[in-house]
């Protein structure tokens, strides 16, 4: 679903106030608790999470899921056994109603953030 906001507090006010606003709630707590901290905007007309104007998260509730995008998964090391149990495509990890936000998620945007600070490419 696309969401009309030009901030990110105008996005939250506008999701329903359901299972997946309290998913993609904790999933942004988990991104903006992070030392390292990212900023927050609109980009693509979804909360994204950046350093300068490189984009690292983009978080989105969808009809069905709530969905973290990050590039490509497959380049972040040990996300295999970090996602285990979830949905997930090349960039996007799908959190459905049954899925719970977990430590393994916390180590997940963890490594995501070091990998980019080390310069690794995690673009798709």
């Amino acid at each position: 679903m696309q969401y009309q906001a030009s901030s990110p507090e105008q996005y939250l006010t506008k999701l329903d106030n359901d299972w997946r606003k309290a998913t993609l709630l904790a999933l942004r707590q988990l991104i903006l608790n992070h030392p390292q901290q990212l900023q927050e905007s609109i980009n693509y007309k979804m909360l994204g999470y950046h350093e300068g104007d490189k984009f690292i998260f983009h978080l989105n509730a969808q009809k069905h899921f709530v969905g973290l995008y990050v590039g490509n998964i497959d380049k972040i090391p040990n996300s295999t056994p970090l996602l285990a149990g979830l949905d997930c495509g090349k960039g996007c990890i799908r959190f459905k109603k049954k899925n719970i936000v977990n430590d393994n998620i916390a180590l997940f945007i963890s490594e995501v953030i070091s990998q980019h600070q080390q310069g690794q490419d995690i673009n798709c």
